[in-house]
């Protein structure tokens, strides 16, 4: 074998080496460059707090009372309805926009006319579906500057929206649609947003 071709032979097995030497540290480096584009698609520790579910004991709401509870940065109202408010709501449909909900954004479960799982605990987000400000409980009945003919429900100050004492919204006003029920499950006395199952 002649001394150009043991060159050549060296040099053949050098520059394989070589390339895949190359290529394994530019894998490296890809692998390396891309890690923290993969990692920022993930939410933050603080994101998946802030969606977590919220558990609150509402033994101590009593009837006709309201509490608020945060969720996923929004104000939650859990309102423990008495039976007169129940039996007021039916008074309400024919002067609402959506009596059957038919519209509006709530699980499947509170598909009904109370728009809860139990009709005397009402869990809605409290944001007006008109620009999102957030409406008073205005649980007294027959309140002039709201109508002669007011039995209870929410009031929603910015613009004038009204909706009754299951979130749903009046006819010839600016909101559009029923306020939002969350995903909500009760235990005993623990009422638990964000989760059902």
């Amino acid at each position: 074998m002649s001394r150009d071709s043991e060159a050549e032979i060296v040099n053949v097995s050098r520059r394989r080496m070589l390339i895949g030497t190359t290529a394994a540290m530019g894998a490296v480096g890809v692998v390396a460059a891309l890690t923290p584009f993969v990692e920022s698609w993930n939410p933050s520790a603080r994101a998946r707090a802030d969606s977590a579910p919220v558990s609150q004991d509402i033994s101590a709401l009593e009837a006709g009372q309201m509490i608020v509870i945060e969720w996923q940065k929004k104000p939650i109202y859990v309102v423990r309805r008495t039976d007169d408010m129940l039996y007021n709501l039916s008074i309400n449909d024919p002067i609402l926009r959506d009596p059957e909900s038919t519209e509006s954004k709530q699980p499947d479960y509170a598909k009904n006319e109370y728009r809860s799982r139990d009709p005397h605990i009402l869990v809605m987000v409290a944001v007006c579906t008109h620009l999102g400000c957030a409406p008073n409980y205005r649980p007294e009945i027959g309140v002039p500057e709201l109508s002669t003919d007011w039995v209870g429900g929410f009031f929603c100050a910015c613009h004038g929206s009204k909706y009754d004492l299951a979130g749903r919204v009046f006819q010839d006003v600016p909101a559009p649609r029923n306020m939002e029920i969350p995903k909500h499950k009760l235990v005993g006395n623990i009422l638990t947003i964000g989760e059902d199952a």
